[in-house]
């Protein structure tokens, strides 16, 4: 799946999930955009002497209902054809660091070349510490951690952030709920570009500094020399002979310079020298070494990578919405829901309704794997000792809690707290409301209950999690289909 497809199909599955009433996209629009994704899907495969995937399934349904939602409205259709991000920031900066680097000799005395010279000597220091903190980012895994979803970095993969006017209420959140999900997504694409553009800038900064170099030189004769209050002459000529090593071990022809000759350049001694050449001879030959070609290098390395990533987005279609699709076209394995009560055990009838509701959220096939209660205050490593909890297989996670009981940080906290740090995409809760209708009554207790879910809701927002109101007893009050399908993070 290309970077254009799951953006497609990243924008169809956050509308989907904020058109809950169904307003936009009626069940007749879903039913028809699968029916001839399917059809679509199996002809392409078919062409191609392959068996049809879901990839192929998730492309055409996205294309077909990005097109009906299109033709309905216009602004939508504008907002769907326009180029993400700031394209022409890649291309932008590598050149201005090009201009830059060409005007560095005006920074400095332009008819003379100074051994010393600071602004080139910044330029080749510099660059060595982005290789050593490279470096230090590549064998350091603590190096690696950082937080994600920066500004700039989110401004460079959607652009403005900001949904068009003029959109239906559930289309409009649809809209932010993309720029949101997109922007976590594509962020190691983006990465990578914006190494590519760095590393291209930074070859650009030096060979500009380069360029100009040679072309003031062939216009003026270059003053060459050096002046320090601090150091002496057999200090600068060990300083220039650590600089200069890797450009006169690989290119044999340039000339050296003995200690004697640098005392010479002293300025304010003999300097004056017309010996320009062979300075900025060595000069360029060091930054091409030590800047410009490490800098390509590295760009193609990035480049490389930007390219791989935008063939082959690294979409998580293990996630329930692209678990329940495949479901209906035979791809893929069986789902599973893997349960956790909390201090709760289910009777027969609200077992049925798990099992109910899992179909619904993931699918005919999907299955539940339903854990022993956790009992109330029990230590939880002794409870989760004989429970993998990043078993490969299991779509999705979920604890359970009755509402009837009270969310508490030590106990229903702790339980979420643990949790989140050790299953890697993260759980769900499930809050079951029957136990709670069962004994204040639902008429009666319809604001209490509506009191309850907002805490829960709110209890679990804090500890890192989603929370979504089910009724066992009667699976279809509340379903977990496409449009308010089970939220876990995306994985990157």
């Amino acid at each position: 799946m290309n970077e254009q497809v799951a953006r497609n199909v990243v924008l169809v599955r956050a509308i989907e999930y904020a058109d809950v009433g169904h307003t936009v996209l009626s069940d007749d629009d879903r039913k028809y955009a699968t029916r001839s994704a399917r059809e679509l899907a199996a002809w392409q495969a078919a062409d191609k002497h392959v068996a049809a995937n879901q990839e192929h399934f998730l492309q055409q349904r996205a294309e077909q209902i990005l097109k009906r939602l299109g033709e309905r409205t216009p602004a939508f259709g504008a907002f769907h054809r326009r180029a993400p991000g700031m394209g022409g920031i890649w291309l932008a900066l590598p050149f201005l660091a090009f201009i830059v680097g060409a005007a560095l000799d005006r920074i400095a005395n332009p008819h003379r070349v100074d051994l010393l010279s600071a602004p080139l000597l910044a330029i080749v220091a510099w660059n060595l510490l982005v290789y050593l903190g490279l470096l230090v980012w590549a064998i350091v895994p603590a190096a690696r951690r950082r937080k994600s979803g920066t500004p700039l970095l989110r401004r460079l993969s959607v652009g403005k952030a900001v949904a068009p006017r003029k959109l239906p209420t559930a289309l409009a959140e649809g809209v932010a709920h993309y720029l949101a999900d997109w922007a976590v997504l594509s962020e190691p694409l983006t990465r990578a570009r914006l190494a590519r553009t760095f590393h291209l800038a930074a070859a650009g900064f030096a060979l500009g500094a380069v360029v100009s170099l040679y072309a003031r030189g062939l216009l003026t004769e270059y003053v060459t020399g050096w002046e320090s209050t601090f150091l002496d002459a057999q200090q600068v000529h060990t300083l220039l002979s650590w600089l200069f090593t890797p450009a006169l071990a690989v290119f044999p022809f340039l000339q050296g310079f003995s200690p004697a000759e640098i005392e010479q350049l002293r300025f304010g001694g003999a300097a004056g020298l017309p010996v320009g050449e062979r300075w900025v001879h060595l000069y360029g030959a060091t930054l091409l070494l030590l800047v410009i070609l490490p800098r390509l290098v590295l760009a193609l390395v990035a480049g490389l990578r930007a390219r791989h990533l935008k063939r082959n987005f690294p979409l998580d279609l293990d996630q329930p919405y692209y678990r329940k699709l495949a479901d209906s076209i035979g791809a893929g394995t069986p789902a599973v829901l893997r349960v956790i009560p909390y201090s709760y055990t289910l009777d027969e009838p609200r077992d049925r309704g798990l099992w109910a509701i899992t179909a619904a959220a993931l699918g005919g096939q999907a299955r539940v794997q339903l854990l022993p209660s956790i009992g109330y205050g029990v230590e939880l490593k002794d409870a989760l000792r004989e429970t993998t909890l990043n078993e490969a297989g299991i779509t999705v996670t979920t604890v359970l809690f009755s509402l009837a009981a009270t969310p508490e940080k030590e106990n229903h906290g702790a339980l979420l707290d643990y949790l989140v740090k050790r299953v890697p995409r993260g759980v769900a809760v499930l809050l079951d409301e029957s136990p709670l209708l069962e004994r204040i009554g639902e008429q009666v207790g319809s604001e209490r209950v509506a009191e309850r879910h907002a805490l829960w809701r709110q209890f679990c927002s804090f500890h890192g999690t989603s929370a979504h109101v089910v009724n066992l007893l009667q699976p279809d009050k509340h379903p977990l289909e496409l449009g308010a399908g089970l939220a876990l993070a995306e994985l990157r």
